[in-house]
């Protein structure tokens, strides 16, 4: 029988849909008509009425005194969230995939204020770049796919202009996302994983963070296993939160010199 449950006992609902979703598009399979119209992965956000973009803040990251992450999870918290990222990251906002956790970057001087977000959510299902470093099989890759997170999201708001302040929520986020993901799914991930449109962006903050870059995507979707979706090729960046991360996403009780 398949195991559709989560570390923590939850069904895996998203998992469920997705695969359900794949076996459509290989015409396995034929699912009722939805009963909405909403597309999978996206979610219509009804924006706050007003949210008035601070004075600029600027100068030098220790002027700014504790930085720090919150984990949000109210509701309150969650549509605050969503809606700053649907009005000023350059992607918007989908629903995230799967298990995931958003952050809001604070810091605590001259008074507590919001400066960004992050999230984490899952991993891309196969990357052959990814998939020939870890040096997994497609089999261990199913079985062990939750213990790469992936930064879907990150933002720093535009009227932020701090030197180093995006490396330093990057190092932040690899020391808490473990036990926050240990907290709310009952297991901990043990690679974290991101895209970098090139055109766009030059990925700096990563590099500065120790993040490793392993080439670039074959420009198909991140969960596209059978459709032929395409997306723009992307920098592939990868951090090891765990020195025998190997060892736990294969599944082998030693590995060799080359775990990092």
């Amino acid at each position: 029988t398949l195991s559709w449950f989560a570390p923590n006992g939850k069904y895996k609902l998203e998992s469920c849909r997705e695969l359900l979703k794949k076996l459509e598009s290989r015409q396995l399979i034929t699912l009722p008509e939805k009963k909405n119209g909403r597309k999978p992965g996206k979610e219509q956000i009804i924006l706050q009425s007003k949210i008035e973009e601070e004075q600029e803040i600027k100068g030098r990251i220790s002027e700014l005194g504790t930085i720090e992450l919150e984990a949000v999870r109210s509701r309150e918290g969650i549509q605050l969230w969503n809606d700053n990222v649907e009005r000023y990251h350059k992607l918007g906002y989908k629903r995230p995939f799967g298990a995931h956790q958003r952050y809001f970057i604070w810091s605590s001087m001259p008074e507590k204020k919001r400066l960004g977000c992050l999230l984490f959510s899952a991993a891309a299902w196969a990357l052959a770049e990814r998939d020939a470093w870890i040096g997994w099989s497609k089999e261990e890759r199913s079985q062990r796919l939750q213990l790469i997170v992936n930064n879907t999201r990150f933002l720093i708001f535009p009227w932020v202009k701090v030197k180093n302040l995006a490396s330093k929520a990057l190092s932040l986020a690899a020391k808490q996302v473990r036990s926050d993901f240990l907290e709310r799914y009952g297991y901990e991930p043990v690679l974290l994983e991101t895209f970098v449109d090139t055109e766009y962006y030059r990925g700096t903050c990563y590099k500065a963070a120790n993040w490793i870059s392993l080439g670039r995507t074959a420009g198909r979707g991140r969960m596209d296993r059978y459709t032929k979706y395409m997306s723009t090729p992307k920098q592939i960046l990868v951090y090891p939160l765990v020195p025998d991360f190997r060892q736990h996403l294969c599944g082998k009780s030693s590995m060799g010199s080359e775990a990092l």
